[in-house]
């Protein structure tokens, strides 16, 4: 076996590895993945960022005013980041007509949801915040269902649910619908372990005297929402995911701007990881699992796209130089012996890592269709699967390059 082999080896090895984890995660808790502890109605502040979000804001607060729950137990602080729209104009007309709906402009453009996020918390009357985003429509069901995950243990501090795709209409917001379900269920999962370990912006709750304990949002990481729960993690805390509920959350429809939205998430995540790496195999499940697998989770697409390059690069050189040979040699360019295809054990670990992977995908959709997601088009999995994925470690590589240039924002 020579070393790209090995490295071949490796890498099919963990991703089987973390497929057969997760469907034994499963296979044990299948009974109570839907389960979500009973709390009671308590008086809970909606925080919500705004940047330039004049079409989906006024939706996102009538979201919130419709929740199933008492409605004297909800205040919403709006926030807007100096919006160059109609944010403003439009939040207030529903700041008028609903004596529980604040709102709150920011001095300046800040750049990131972070500060005016926190600026809705420091403002915050009650105990229990919520974090939406401007561009997000949580379930009615949502906070009944998320409450009680606060109020049963002492040490949990944040709380998600599941993000869904709202309305997908073109493919590439199909595509991302299947993404997000998929990565719900995961979620899930990870949380049977105590390893969830990003609350998304479009829906969370918190505590606030413990956000208020770490020192609220982390300003001048572009993923906020993955960092402030590592920062809970390390103090002791815990994180917890229902997904009995969920939140619709708008999804790019054209390629420039998912690549933009992607390409923010990889940099932050990045980001999280540089800034904690020194907890690796500490703090618990922080550095006993997660950061090791949030690692993994992020490079392993690496090593995968330096495998393709090289023997891609290698194969062409290869061809070239043949062909050169046998023209100037005047021999066959082709032989049948070339056309062959020889059976290994590294095909054989390709071959059953897409399989796995494509079963996964299948059977977290039909789990998750608990959840009364549309019914998914085998074709739609299969680009998903074999397309899809592809593009991310070239995501990945993008966002390298931007951090090493300092040259990147929100």
């Amino acid at each position: 076996m020579n070393f790209i082999d090995g490295i071949f080896f490796f890498y099919s090895f963990i991703g089987l590895y973390f497929l057969v984890f997760f469907i034994i995660l499963y296979i044990k808790n299948k009974d109570r993945v839907f389960d979500y502890p009973e709390g009671k109605p308590v008086p809970v502040s909606v925080i919500m960022p705004c940047y330039n979000e004049a079409d989906s804001v006024g939706e996102s607060i009538k979201s919130i005013l419709e929740l199933d729950y008492p409605k004297n137990m909800i205040e919403i602080i709006v926030v807007d980041d100096k919006s160059k729209d109609r944010s403003v104009e439009v939040i207030n007309e529903y700041v008028k007509k609903y004596e529980n709906v604040r709102l709150i402009v920011n001095k300046r453009n800040s750049g990131g949801a972070a500060e005016p996020t926190n600026i809705g918390i420091k403002n915050a009357k009650y105990d229990y915040v919520a974090v939406v985003d401007a561009d997000s429509y949580p379930r009615k069901d949502a906070l009944v269902k998320m409450i009680g995950f606060l109020q049963n243990e002492d040490d949990v501090a944040a709380v998600t649910c599941s993000v869904l795709s709202k309305h997908p209409k073109n493919f590439m917001q199909k595509i991302q619908a299947i993404e997000y379900t998929i990565i719900a269920w995961t979620r899930k999962l990870l949380d049977l372990v105590d390893s969830v370990y990003v609350t998304p912006g479009p829906f969370a709750l918190y505590k606030k005297d413990k956000l208020a304990e770490v020192g609220f949002f982390d300003t001048k990481n572009l993923t906020q929402d993955i960092e402030i729960v590592w920062r809970l993690l390390s103090k002791g805390y815990k994180a917890r995911m229902c997904l009995a509920t969920g939140v619709y959350s708008e999804t790019p429809g054209r390629f420039r701007a998912w690549w933009r939205q992607r390409t923010r998430w990889v940099i932050g995540g990045n980001q999280t990881l540089w800034k904690y790496k020194h907890l690796i195999f500490r703090k618990g499940m922080l550095g006993a699992f997660i950061i090791p697998f949030f690692a993994f989770s992020l490079f392993l697409g690496l090593f995968g796209l330096g495998i393709f390059v090289y023997l891609f690069a290698r194969n062409f050189l290869v061809s070239f130089l043949t062909t050169r040979y046998s023209i100037y040699g005047e021999t066959a360019l082709l032989s049948l012996q070339e056309l062959s295809f020889s059976p290994s054990v590294l095909n054989f670990f390709g071959a059953v890592l897409l399989l796995f992977g494509l079963i996964f995908s299948f059977f977290g959709l039909f789990v998750m269709r608990d959840l009364k997601l549309g019914k998914d088009k085998v074709f739609n999995i299969l680009f998903y699967m074999i397309v899809y994925l592809t593009l991310l470690p070239l995501i990945q590589v993008w966002a390298l390059y931007k951090i090493a240039r300092g040259r990147y924002s929100w």
